[in-house]
């Protein structure tokens, strides 16, 4: 089933474009894919970025917070990095050039998810207490892709590289998952002090 893919900011595709466009920008980025690239390169994929704060803390909800909006950037009918805009004071601006594993891993999450039988929202969902990146499906196609919190039935595919333990690009409904995240960074308990 296709997958919904919510309309990014036109400001913050704008920054992006005007990065991609500047030949300062795209020789001192990080990704060496990108540097080296010869010819053109396209923004495509725009995925709400979210970070989920306060998973695993006793007695503080969960909650998510939109960061950003990512782009995998193509050339030559791959991605070969990805570039993020974020929300400034004055408005949305490019924030930096990424590569390595995510990339593909993102690309390759993307293509499984358009072979699921539901249709899903895409979004990716940081978890940086875990260094751990999710394709997060989100159940509501409508929504504008910047609040929300993952429901039970939505589905979270870890990219790879992903946490010991944690198979990745399995997708997991958020209720599996979530709860062994959070588990995961809870603090260990109290020993007993000894007399």
């Amino acid at each position: 089933m296709p997958l919904h893919v919510p309309a990014a900011p036109a400001p913050a595709l704008r920054s992006v474009l005007t990065a991609l466009g500047s030949p300062t920008a795209v020789r001192e980025a990080r990704p060496a894919a990108l540097r080296a690239h010869q010819g053109p390169l396209s923004a495509d994929h725009p995925l709400p970025v979210h970070v989920l704060d306060g998973i695993g803390r006793t007695g503080v909800p969960p909650r998510t917070r939109l960061a950003g909006w990512r782009f995998l950037v193509t050339g030559g009918g791959r991605p070969v990095a990805a570039a993020e805009a974020r929300l400034t004071a004055d408005g949305w601006a490019f924030a930096h050039f990424c590569g390595g594993p995510y990339v593909t891993a993102t690309e390759q999450a993307l293509h499984q998810a358009e072979s699921l039988s539901a249709g899903y929202q895409p979004r990716l969902l940081s978890v940086p207490e875990l260094y751990m990146l999710t394709l997060w499906l989100h159940h509501d196609i409508a929504s504008d892709g910047t609040s929300g919190l993952p429901a039970a039935g939505d589905l979270l595919v870890p990219l790879a590289p992903a946490p010991p333990g944690i198979a990745a690009h399995l997708p997991q409904r958020a209720a599996d998952l979530l709860p062994r995240l959070s588990d995961r960074l809870a603090p260990p308990p109290l020993l007993g002090s000894t007399a």
